[in-house]
């Protein structure tokens, strides 16, 4: 199996496991200078950064350009091209104009998939995005689910590999939280029926269970940590998985 890691601009890189592909989040607020300098940290520490380029968070054209131009001269050969948040900050309002710029030309280029949906985005605008972005992409990355049968079926109907995300141990608290922010509805209802019977909402739960149900129709997954590197480098030394 393969693992990715998804970082953001202040993790500590000597903490991180022995995984190739460190996915390196732009959040609002972020400067995309930063990210694309956090990248070159790690092509130096033989990692293959993979940095978000978020949609609705980039101004221009020309802020867009120097980020590509940045990654590129530091040895960055694949990225993440996503939405991001709600609202526009510039002149981008979806990924498929990233994709017309023209400008990802020799990237490996990862999109995002959104098997329970997405608080940003209709289902049926949903659907429309997928199929105008695929010809630009070489794989999908998921949103980070908790059931299983979303996904199963998400995989079944698509063309590209899918990288499944999945949620490093983490408390069902805060598990909770992060589903009600990405939308995952079927995964927040299975939590929300799972918290009423934990004992200890506050034990890290793991993904073991939801890998050994995937494992059949995808061997790429992705973890989210949610801020608990140690629980996922401690994870995944017992499995032998990094």
């Amino acid at each position: 199996m393969n693992f990715s890691l998804e970082i953001g601009l202040k993790t500590d890189l000597s903490t991180l496991p022995n995984i190739k592909d460190i996915y390196i989040t732009l959040l609002r607020g972020d400067q995309y200078k930063d990210v694309a300098n956090k990248a070159k940290e790690l092509v130096n520490l033989g990692k293959n950064p993979v940095p978000h380029f978020p949609a609705r968070s980039i101004k221009d054209q020309n802020e867009l350009k120097d980020y590509v131009n940045m990654c590129k001269d530091f040895g960055v050969k694949q990225a993440l091209i996503i939405g991001g948040g709600a609202q526009p900050v510039g002149d981008f309002h979806c990924s498929l104009q990233l994709f017309e710029t023209g400008l990802f030309e020799g990237f490996k280029i990862g999109i995002a998939g959104h098997p329970e949906g997405s608080p940003d985005i209709s289902d049926s605008d949903l659907e429309k995005a997928m199929i105008d972005k695929k010809p630009y992409a070489d794989y999908i990355v998921t949103q980070w689910l908790m059931e299983t049968s979303p996904i199963v079926d998400f995989i079944s109907k698509q063309s590209l590999p899918v990288h499944v995300g999945i949620a490093g141990p983490a408390k069902i608290t805060s598990l909770l939280k992060f589903a009600s922010i990405v939308g995952a509805k079927n995964s927040l209802n299975f939590l929300k029926s799972n918290a009423s019977k934990a004992v200890d909402l506050f034990k890290p739960r793991k993904p073991d269970d939801m890998i050994e149900k995937i494992k059949s129709v995808s061997q790429n997954f992705h973890i989210y940590t949610f801020g608990g590197l140690n629980e996922t480098n401690k994870w995944l030394s017992e499995n032998n998985y990094a």
